[in-house]
């Protein structure tokens, strides 16, 4: 029975691999997967065969070239730099006044005043300088200059172990009266009280008396790290490279690795490098070799020396090769891949419409997708976005036709009562209450009919002169209900008299006002009805100073304002409130809206409308 069961299992993946391999066989896709990869094995492997040793030596030739020039550029401006030291040393024009501050300095304010104003000015032209030194001769004193907590402090004393130093004989044997002083490796002493290890080197220049030529004074220029850093992170060069910059005398003033600088000299290696302005040599530390390129300014022979080791050389002809069989490779994998992409491009656009149909079938009705191309999926997309617009259209029309029938209901109550009737009816009322000198009851039936009047006639915008009209008479007949607690101060200005709102807008606000501030406490309450103009809007606003909404129930105002029409109950205390929010939005767009601010102070509702919109504002 196990060998039954074996047999079976055997037979049946058999029958397996035999179907899926006639499967394969059958699509064209695999056929062709099968042909580009053939094809791409070959072409590669021939390219990577034949150009692979051409790849090698131009490697090393573009490694070489591309070195020297880079070193050649940024040796230009090294020389350019230092050339802009040394012209910054010399006093140029303004040598007699200077030689004459430096003779009189011990015993004339101005020409002291003269010499901190000079080492101002030098101090101020260049933002690599760390600190400048005056080292008057005779003297033995010096003046120095340099940035100490935010300011620029101008200070003097006294060293007489300068003229020891060995940069100060150095530089006053010097033809050029001038000597660059490094601090790399072991850095001798300035005599100045100065940290060196802020600083790129030092130059120093010795002035001279014009009759004489005996030395009156000596410069020195502390210069800082950032021009330098500047200038050779143009440099590149990887781990195990190296870079040097040495004077004409071989002193180093740049070595990324003092350590290897000083191995190099110990075995001779500078002494070999040519005179000439560019050149390569190999030279080697035990078992590896390196290329050494180097520069020789043209000026004063400053070098720029570069040691390459030769196997990071043949690494990029090596890694080229290697890359070459992994192209070769990758491509292998994007034939069988794009094949794959392809099938998923077609369908890829199916799916997304796939999707955004469901959320529309779900009722999300701000569903679009993005169209590109003009075939026929992009086609489908299209005609999907019409329908998605013009299905909100349709659910806005509704919205405004839901809006239109509860208009129309209102206007046929308002017509059942017969307005004129009434308007009648109230006119006599007043006649009889005038004859008996009821003057108090006549006023508020007139003012009653009037407002009657004003609520049933056919407009749905009016002037604002209109509206505060109406306020008034209402006002009247609510201070016959409340007395003096109501008190009612308008600051509307003449300008804004014909400014268009909807009608009953004000009076909305006010209701709000009188019922949730006045009704509520047995105290007086002021209410301020406003306008004023604001670049995009025309804002109208309703101010009491009752005890305002609580918390929660201006979030529930505030969030009735966001329910569809359908959620909408039209027994909410705040149908008004939520009316008029609605027909802000239809008369004037998205722009226009309710806004209410209540707190201990009292409850501010504002009527935001949007300037330039429709003929209104």
């Amino acid at each position: 029975m196990p060998q039954m069961k074996m047999k079976k299992l055997i037979g049946r993946a058999i029958r397996s691999v035999s179907s899926i391999s006639e499967r394969y066989s059958r699509r064209l896709v695999n056929k062709l997967i099968l042909l580009f990869t053939s094809i791409i094995i070959l072409v590669v492997a021939s390219l990577t065969i034949i150009s692979y040793q051409m790849l090698q030596k131009e490697s090393v030739d573009n490694s070489i070239a591309s070195t020297t020039n880079n070193l050649h550029l940024v040796n230009q401006n090294l020389e350019s730099y230092l050339a802009g030291i040394e012209q910054l040393s010399l006093p140029q024009i303004r040598y007699d006044e200077l030689n004459n501050a430096i003779m009189h300095e011990d015993k004339d304010y101005a020409s002291r005043m003269y010499l901190e104003d000079y080492l101002r000015d030098l101090f101020f032209s260049r933002n690599d300088l760390e600190t400048i030194y005056l080292y008057l001769i005779d003297q033995q004193k010096y003046y120095s200059i340099s940035k100490e907590n935010y300011n620029i402090t101008v200070r003097t004393g006294s060293s007489p172990v300068i003229v020891d130093m060995p940069w100060y004989k150095q530089a006053l044997n010097n033809p050029s009266n001038r000597i660059f002083q490094s601090f790399v490796g072991n850095v001798s002493a300035t005599g100045y009280p100065i940290n060196t290890e802020k600083s790129f080197m030092a130059y120093h220049r010795v002035l001279r008396t014009i009759v004489s030529r005996q030395p009156q004074a000596v410069f020195s220029f502390y210069f800082n790290k950032s021009a330098t850093d500047e200038i050779m992170k143009d440099i590149p060069y990887n781990d195990g490279q190296h870079l040097l910059f040495l004077s004409p005398d071989n002193v180093p003033f740049y070595a990324d690795n003092p350590a290897y600088y000083n191995r190099i000299k110990e075995e001779g290696f500078i002494d070999k490098l040519t005179e000439s302005s560019t050149g390569r040599v190999t030279w080697g530390v035990g078992a590896e070799k390196f290329l050494v390129v180097y520069n020789v300014g043209e000026q004063d022979g400053w070098k720029l020396i570069k040691p390459i080791p030769y196997k990071q050389i043949y690494e990029a002809a090596t890694t080229t090769r290697n890359w070459s069989f992994m192209i070769g490779i990758l491509f292998l994998l994007l034939s069988v891949i794009l094949v794959s992409l392809t099938s998923n491009a077609i369908t890829r656009p199916l799916k997304k419409l796939s999707h955004q149909m469901s959320r529309f079938s779900a009722g999300d009705f701000d569903t679009e997708i993005e169209v590109k191309g003009r075939d026929e999926i992009s086609y489908l997309s299209r005609h999907f976005n019409q329908m998605v617009k013009r299905t909100n259209d349709l659910i806005n029309e509704r919205y405004k036709m839901k809006l239109v029938e509860k208009n129309a209901i209102l206007k046929a109550l308002e017509a059942e009562i017969n307005p004129h009737f009434l308007y009648n009816a109230l006119q006599a009322i007043s006649t009889k209450a005038l004859k008996n000198e009821r003057y108090d009851i006549a006023d508020m039936i007139d003012a009653l009919a009037l407002t009657l009047r004003y609520c049933i006639s056919g407009k749905d915008v009016v002037f604002a002169r209109e509206e505060l009209k109406h306020i008034e008479r209402y006002m009247a007949l609510q201070k016959a209900r409340f007395g003096s607690r109501l008190q009612v101060t308008y600051e509307w200005e003449d300008s804004l008299m014909e400014l268009q709102l909807p009608k009953l807008s004000i009076q909305t606000l006010v209701e709000n006002a009188i019922k949730h501030g006045l009704e509520k406490v047995s105290s007086t309450v002021t209410i301020i009805i406003r306008a004023q103009l604001s670049p995009s809007h025309a804002v109208i606003s309703v101010h009491d100073d009752g005890p305002g909404f609580t918390l929660e129930k201006l979030g529930k105002v505030l969030k009735s304002f966001e329910s569809d029409w359908e959620d909408r109950n039209d027994e909410s205390e705040n149908i008004g409130l939520v009316n008029l929010n609605t027909r802000l939005k239809l008369l004037y767009g998205e722009a226009a809206e309710l806004r209410i601010r209540s707190d201990a102070t009292g409850t501010e509702m504002q009527m935001w409308l949007p300037r330039g919109s429709g003929n209104y504002v």
